[in-house]
């Protein structure tokens, strides 16, 4: 009986050290778009306040990782279809749920319609917004969100290829109203120094979280998640937030 419970408990012991052995040796490639706050490119570097989160995080699970900046439809086509792919700072949607396999939240974040400071235009719901044009892009959850809320894409909603062109399109009087973020949006305006925008209403508080490919080991979205909650509760989170206000 002895000699059976030491094996039985061997055999655990080895596939325990082989779960960490694969863990430590699995190599995840992150894709993500320039959006600053959260991810941008500085002096040849990806760095942003999601980004900071990610790097942190998966060094401390021992994970090995690239990460790479491109079009925001790319990045996400990238870790919806390419195994050991993962995807930040992604808004966990209905729609996306069973798409992916979540880490998070990294980020808050709320969607506003933005308009140019002195503009004459009351909005109280979604449905006060069609009567303008809005600006989005392409693949983005709120272009997304709002073409199901009745939106029509060349019409009441131009798409553009990234966050930035709306900024400029908004200052241009291209669009009358920029669907952004509560932190990308002023970050944008400051950066682009384009005009004075004011957030009119308030679409959808969300959440930003790294959307993991299918395919990844639960193991691992278990162990990446538990690493995040202690990395709240220690109070790192809260310090790379501040490096970003």
């Amino acid at each position: 009986m002895f000699l059976k419970k030491t094996v039985k408990y061997l055999v655990i012991a080895k596939v325990l050290a082989s779960s960490v052995v694969a863990l430590a040796q699995q190599k995840i490639t992150l894709t993500t778009e320039d959006n600053p706050p959260f991810n941008m490119e500085e002096g040849g570097k990806i760095t942003g306040l999601s980004t900071d989160i990610m790097r942190s995080l998966l060094d401390k699970a021992k994970i090995s990782y690239t990460i790479s900046m491109y079009p925001w439809a790319r990045a996400y086509k990238m870790g919806l279809e390419e195994k050991n792919t993962a995807v930040y700072s992604t808004t966990r949607t209905a729609e996306r749920e069973a798409l992916f396999k979540w880490v998070g939240p990294l980020v808050e974040n709320s969607w506003v319609f933005y308009a140019k400071k002195g503009a004459k235009i009351k909005i109280t719901s979604i449905n006060d917004a069609k009567k303008y044009t809005v600006g989005g892009y392409n693949g983005d959850a709120k272009a997304e969100f709002l073409i199901k809320e009745g939106f029509t894409v060349n019409k009441n909603l131009q798409l553009a290829n990234n966050d930035r062109q709306n900024a400029l399109k908004l200052d241009a009087g291209k669009i009358d109203l920029w669907a952004s973020d509560s932190q990308i949006g002023p970050w944008i305006a400051k950066a682009e120094k384009i005009g004075e925008i004011v957030p009119l209403y308030t679409i959808k508080k969300t959440e930003l979280h790294a959307a993991f490919n299918k395919d990844t080991d639960d193991a691992t979205i278990k162990n990446l998640n538990s690493i995040l909650d202690s990395m709240r509760k220690s109070g790192e989170v809260k310090n790379i937030y501040g490096k970003y206000k």
